[in-house]
């Protein structure tokens, strides 16, 4: 008989598609032992943006979650998500970086790798399927599913074959945005079949509300192993329900032999766990057929959407998902998954919030354009390569043939901060980040984000909380309030980012620490510091030649100083925002006069971050 087994993705991609990758380990390894007694083939923990998360939000080593579930599921395959030589992050590695993070991951517990590349440039995957077959691991070579004028099944067949040859242990169909459509998935499941001896894996999320029926036709068609989420963490952005898988599959030739009831138990545990994430929660993140127009897959848009409420411009998420499309257009039609999805999807932003199309162009997608991440499936936009590259030349080689060896050089570059091999690939990962992290670990001091509490029961003991959108009646005149999101400057003052009559503002509300007390009269008048200055305290615009950001974010990088003369066009600035790197150029060219900020500040469209003059 004919047996489908289930991979289970609620530990990692589930709660990633639906919760912003917030779920701690904490909150984890109670269920693990029911979760380990199931009989999965596989449980996907590890990988993807749960390592990101760990360190930016979480505050947790994410080598040390994976010992721990290593621990905790000691009769089941642990996977992961690899993203070929850009492993974790959001760059190529080089080639003993690549080697070193496969060791170490499956030193500390991963079995199964699925490795993937955003381009299906195939040469981004031959490292680290050599390490992982070095390791005694089982590699999973996978294909990026995704619909254009270049994409079609002879290609994805072509595909197959050559990570066939590589040496891959199974296949994996990674439809990250839910664009399968059943019949489609009968018809790509079945020449793949009959090209490859390899066993078929098949993920795909549900965000269109498909994806159960691609799974049923998949498994008809000849793939052996499906990828489902726990219904706490399923359908929507994430995938189809393991439970109701498992009850359609039940009785037939492809039954996956799991117990029902003891997936409902696992089920009660998780839907109470979720209720403590609720702030995470998006209004983007059920079925939603306009993904299979603007692609964005399930494990981004409950992040894109995060990242738009904190800076107040969740009301703007339509106009952002109209523009992926046309991007990813401009692009040569990438296949949206990390990081090409983070990269087409933070330009559509800039698109957006600028008011003007690639007024501003991030450094990734200038990478991207120059082929530092691999080679573009269509036809890259011209107009578009020479307003953000000019004529600068584009790489034709495998991307990491270019990067020397980098493990010696992290190393001393981490040396008073790593304890162990997996803090300097921390480092290596997102070495701004770490150095933070890293720094609070060895002192002690980590602290996550705090999880805002529900406000305390009425008397009939329902859980309220504090409400987000309300009418407020002042000097005879009613607004309609929303809140969209907010900011964290500090303990003495607060942005918050409201939508008022349609119209999204600011408010900064401040402690009366912020108040200042001048002399004269009794007891003096009271006011605030300075009408011409934000509440960071830097200065308001005031002139063309103050130079700003389009997008809240950190400062990465200040490329002048006080006194420098600059022509208008020239980079003066790095900002990092939604986890991208951009350029910020002079608005003008003149002399530096006035430079705000410094390496980590934080900032906010609404200041100066530096001024320019004529000279």
């Amino acid at each position: 008989m004919a047996k489908v087994h289930v991979t289970e993705l609620v530990l990692r991609d589930g709660h990633q598609s639906l919760i912003a990758t917030r779920l701690r380990t904490e909150d984890m390894l109670p269920i693990c032992a029911q979760l380990d007694a199931i009989g999965f083939w596989s449980l996907e923990a590890w990988g993807g943006a749960t390592f990101d998360a760990c360190v930016r939000y979480l505050k947790e080593d994410p080598w040390e979650r994976l010992k721990k579930l290593r621990k905790a599921l000691p009769n089941t395959r642990i996977q992961m998500l690899l993203r070929g030589q850009n492993l974790l992050g959001y760059r190529h590695y080089a080639d003993d970086v690549v080697s070193a993070f496969v060791q170490k991951s499956a030193d500390n517990g991963v079995d199964v790798f699925r490795i993937f590349d955003a381009m299906n440039d195939l040469r981004n995957l031959r490292v680290s399927i050599e390490a992982v077959k070095k390791s005694g691991k089982h590699a999973e070579g996978t294909i990026s599913y995704t619909t254009s004028p270049v994409h079609d099944i002879p290609h994805f067949v072509s595909l197959a074959k050559e990570l066939e040859a590589m040496g891959c242990d199974t296949l994996a169909i990674k439809d990250m945005a839910g664009l399968l459509t059943p019949y489609t998935t009968g018809e790509l499941v079945s020449a793949l079949s009959a090209a490859i001896k390899l066993p078929i894996h098949l993920h795909s999320h549900a965000t269109s509300g498909l994806a159960a029926m691609c799974l049923l036709k998949g498994v008809e068609a000849g793939a052996s192993i499906i990828d489902t989420s726990n219904s706490s963490f399923g359908e929507g952005a994430s995938h189809a329900s393991t439970e109701s898988i498992v009850a359609a599959l039940a009785g037939t030739e492809y039954d996956t032999g799991l117990s029902l009831s003891a997936l409902q138990e696992i089920t009660a545990y998780f839907r109470e766990v979720r209720k403590k994430y609720w702030q995470f929660e998006s209004d983007f993140t059920g079925v939603d057929t306009r993904v299979l127009v603007n692609q964005v897959p399930g494990g981004m848009i409950s992040n894109l959407s995060n990242q738009l409420k904190e800076q107040g411009a969740l009301d703007r998420m339509d106009e952002v998902l109209a523009e992926i499309p046309r991007v990813r257009e401009d692009l040569g039609f990438p296949p949206l998954v990390t990081p090409t999805s983070q990269i087409v999807g933070t330009q559509a932003v800039l698109n957006v919030m600028t008011g003007a199309r690639y007024k501003s162009v991030t450094n990734e997608v200038k990478n991207y354009l120059l082929g530092q991440y691999g080679k573009a499936p269509g036809t890259i936009n011209t107009d578009v390569k020479s307003l953000a590259v000019g004529n600068a030349e584009t790489i034709n080689c495998r991307p990491a043939d270019l990067i020397d060896h980098e493990m010696d050089k992290l190393r001393a570059e981490s040396e008073k901060l790593a304890k162990t091999e997996e803090d300097v690939l921390t480092y290596a990962m997102f070495p701004d980040l770490a150095k933070t992290f890293l720094l609070e670990r060895n002192a002690g001091s980590l602290k996550p984000e705090a999880l805002l509490p529900k406000e305390k029961t009425t008397a009939s003991s329902a859980p309220r909380y504090a409400p987000n959108e309300f009418k407020v009646t002042l000097h005879g005149e009613t607004f309609h309030i929303k809140l969209t999101g907010s900011g964290h400057r500090g303990e003495e003052q607060r942005p918050f980012y409201v939508s008022v009559d349609g119209v999204a503002e600011e408010v900064i509300v401040e402690t009366l620490s912020e108040i200042e007390v001048s002399g004269g009269g009794k007891g003096g008048d009271k006011k605030k510091s300075s009408s011409a200055n934000t509440s960071s305290g830097r200065p308001r615009p005031s002139h063309e030649g103050c130079v700003t950001t389009a997008m809240p974010g950190t400062i990465v990088e200040v490329k002048v100083k006080a006194g420098d003369k600059v022509t208008a066009g020239d980079a003066v600035l790095v900002i990092e925002a939604m986890k991208m790197e951009n350029e910020i150029q002079a608005p003008k060219s003149g002399i530096v006069v006035a430079v705000h900020v410094k390496k980590g500040d934080t900032v906010t469209p609404d200041e100066s971050l530096l001024e320019i003059q004529p000279g």
